[in-house]
């Protein structure tokens, strides 16, 4: 999607590869020290990983450096996505460790999530020995084969004296480009063996040049098309985040006044309540955002890829619309909308040159007017903004609390979500003003990855609050990061949204399938009433919480909702886990069901907006 992965706010430190800086002195070390020198030299400082006999050599020398930090997980996928949250939250390279086997299959999950979001991820695994690859030796897995189609790039090291080169190029793959996932597979022969070590290493890499500088011919032919444009918007995607391209595209958006509408993956690279900012597209977006788009008569996307989520039905997408697709990765335009203007390019560079050429038609008179555009914008606006109902048994709503959370924690607050309704209310009812305030899985939707993605995020940036927003069934996979948490002082805040069902999965069944709840309750199975001895909360979060050396609370009463919250902002020195009981029965709204056009979206259930007339009609 672009060309850096670091932010405006967060400078990505690239690999130290260049001619002009004077090597290090050859040393002769072994293989695993050599492999700590260049993650020192990289700049890594955080490192998420559980050692095992493969990876075992790197760990002896690791514990003498000064400059890397390692953080012992619970587990190797606590590793991975603890690597991304601390990727997505201060624009670095996100580093994780695992040893061969178990350990680097553990580490499958949050590298395929980190691929489908575009997040710059070094993994390093031990492998078996040299002689032993290929034997079906304990412990081996061919991590290289298993990882290739959800990896940027990824290497076999078997030659100690290649680690260096390997290191830098890894990094320097992860961080550039469209930014992604890269796996360094080092035999364990190889950390063990003696080489040299100098710095910086000759880089070899031939085949990758990522385009950076747009065509000056596309950018003025799609500043003409925005300014002859009456129904145009900019389509916002994660690739304008990893850009750091945000304050540029304030000045683009507030230059053309077209809406702006921010995909999942791009909340807060566009202030939420910016009057421009019509909301978040695709299946569960606002009205205005999905509609705007399928009414468009331009759409300006911005490193964005044209998610199915966000299209729906795909032939049915935006009829009126001709496209313009910025993009720095060329396989991403026309892969699935074709693109009247296709510009390869860092997203940061686009928008500043779009800039410039939209200036210049403005100066030889050729402006846009969106006048009636904005009219049936704010139109929608009004008649379905986002919103819910509280439940009439007086229970906890799940929007009020996740809402209530963004409204009393403090201004720099990073909040990272599971996946699921909660995932989509922190979404709405949050409000994101600024760039790497919102982490979540959104290609990979990835259940469990909350609690250690926002580990990572507070390690990163450990001077800011960091609010986990979990389901029950997340909380259930990863909780146990929380132990790490406690004992390394990353004292995030995590809310429990505790329905005592597979939320989504529930909402699901309750409109497709004749509300057949099957497998989606996890408070207690068919068999809880011949176990009367678990009582009616099986996990008792609380509990689980307080075992795992957390402050922990549960609030069932919206008359104490405030309160509970307050006190976990209050509470800095160790992790804090809320257990809101919530209502079952909520939904996620405004909703296009899978497989169906936008033109379908329901704003709530049995509730299908009327759009009025609008000129193509």
């Amino acid at each position: 999607m672009t060309e850096q992965a670091s932010g405006a706010h967060h400078p990505q430190p690239r690999a130290r590869t260049g001619g002009a800086q004077q090597p290090t002195a050859v040393e002769h070390v072994t293989g695993a020290q050599s492999l700590i020198r260049s993650l020192e030299e990289v700049g890594a400082d955080t490192v998420f990983g559980l050692p095992g006999g493969a990876i075992l050599p790197a760990y002896d020398p690791m514990m003498d450096s000064k400059k890397v930090r390692h953080v012992l997980v619970r587990h190797e996928q606590g590793a991975g996505h603890a690597a991304t949250g601390y990727a997505q939250a201060t624009g670095k390279v996100g580093v994780c460790m695992a040893t061969s086997g178990p350990g680097a299959t553990n580490l499958v999950t949050p590298i395929a999530d980190a691929h489908m979001d575009s997040v710059p991820l070094v993994a390093i695994t031990g492998q078996v020995a040299s002689a032993a690859i290929g034997t079906d030796a304990f412990q081996e897995a061919d991590i290289c084969g298993i990882t290739m189609p959800i990896t940027k790039h990824n290497f076999l090291v078997t030659d100690p004296a290649e680690i260096p080169r390997t290191i830098a190029e890894a990094f320097h793959i992860a961080s550039t480009g469209r930014p992604g996932p890269v796996l360094v597979d080092i035999a364990k022969d190889a950390m063990q063996a003696k080489t040299t070590f100098s710095w910086p290493p000759q880089t070899d890499l031939p085949g990758y040049r990522p385009v950076t500088k747009p065509h000056a011919k596309q950018i003025r032919e799609a500043a003409r098309m925005i300014t002859s444009a009456k129904r145009p918007v900019l389509y916002v995607g994660g690739g304008v985040m990893k850009a750091g391209a945000t304050a540029e595209l304030k000045v683009l958006a507030e230059l053309t006044g077209a809406p702006v509408t921010t995909t999942l993956m791009a909340l807060g690279s566009f202030p939420d309540t910016h009057p421009q900012h019509v909301g978040m597209p695709g299946m569960h977006g606002s009205v205005a955002a999905v509609t705007s788009l399928q009414k468009a008569d331009l759409i300006v996307a911005l490193g964005a890829r044209f998610d199915d989520r966000v299209t729906g039905k795909l032939d049915s997408f935006a009829p009126y619309a001709k496209i313009v697709h910025a993009d720095i990765d060329p396989a991403e335009i026309g892969k699935n909308r074709a693109a009247d203007v296709p510009i390869v390019g860092d997203a940061r560079e686009v928008i500043a040159d779009l800039i410039v050429a939209v200036q210049a038609e403005h100066e030889a008179g050729r402006t846009g007017d969106y006048a009636a555009w904005w009219k049936d914008l704010n139109r929608w606006r009004e008649h379905y903004p986002l919103g819910y109902d509280l439940p009439e048994d007086g229970s906890l709503s799940p929007q009020q609390v996740i809402q209530r959370i963004g409204q009393l924690a403090p201004e720099d607050t990073i909040y990272a979500a599971g996946v699921g309704q909660h995932q989509m209310w922190a979404a709405h009812f949050i409000d994101y003003e600024k760039p790497a305030t919102w982490l979540n899985s959104g290609g990979a939707g990835t259940m469990g990855y909350a609690v250690p993605a926002a580990m990572g995020a507070k390690a990163g940036q450990p001077d800011r609050p960091v609010w986990a927003i979990d389901g029950d069934g997340c909380f259930q996979m990863t909780n146990q990061e929380l132990v790490t948490c406690a004992l390394n002082n990353i004292p995030i805040k995590v809310a429990i949204i505790n329905n005592g069902a597979l939320g989504m999965v529930r909402q699901w069944q309750t409109l497709f399938y004749n509300q057949r709840y099957s497998n989606t309750v996890l408070h207690a199975g068919p068999e809880a009433a011949e176990q009367p001895n678990l009582g009616t909360r099986c996990p008792d979060f609380v509990k689980l919480a307080e075992a795992m050396g957390c402050v922990a609370m549960r609030c069932e009463d919206p008359a104490e909702l405030d309160a509970v919250i307050a006190k976990a902002n209050a509470i800095n020195d160790r992790p804090v886990v809320v257990d809101f009981i919530v209502h079952e029965d909520a939904m996620v709204w405004p909703m296009v069901a899978a497989g169906t056009s936008n033109d379908e979206v329901m704003a709530a259930r049995g509730v299908r907006p009327d759009f009025g007339d609008t000129e193509e009609d």
